[in-house]
């Protein structure tokens, strides 16, 4: 029985942990977790947010090319402000409102990864 997700992977080219850090720590906020150390050696970087409750993990993958659909759904709240936040942080802030009950947009991570914020509508 499925009962939670615990992480999701993205990928990322060789030598983008700075970036990667900068976006993922700056930028939304999150806390970089060390990785053990047979995996710290293959690079790559591991994050989480809202006190573990989210994961997130990019590896490095050779030849990277970033995916066109593939993507986090990342739960906000107060989706304005952190949009804006995002956008001051010269991430590119694309709304859609094609999902019902929800307000979200779409962004992208320093190398390519597509990022969904999402709010609930009250």
């Amino acid at each position: 029985m499925l009962t939670a997700l615990d992480h999701i992977q993205l990928a990322a080219p060789a030598g983008s942990e700075d970036l990667l850090r900068a976006f993922y720590i700056d930028a939304l906020g999150m806390k970089e977790v060390p990785k053990p150390p047979v995996l710290a050696a293959r690079g790559g970087c591991w994050f989480t947010a809202a006190d573990g409750r989210v994961q997130l993990h990019l590896g490095i993958e050779e030849p990277f090319r970033p995916s066109a659909k593939t993507h986090a759904g990342l739960r906000v709240t107060g989706i304005d402000a952190f949009a804006a936040w995002l956008a001051s942080h010269g991430a590119q802030v694309v709304w859609d409102d094609n999902l019902p009950g929800y307000r979200r947009f779409y962004s992208q991570d320093p190398v390519g990864n597509r990022l969904e914020f999402l709010e609930p509508k009250p």
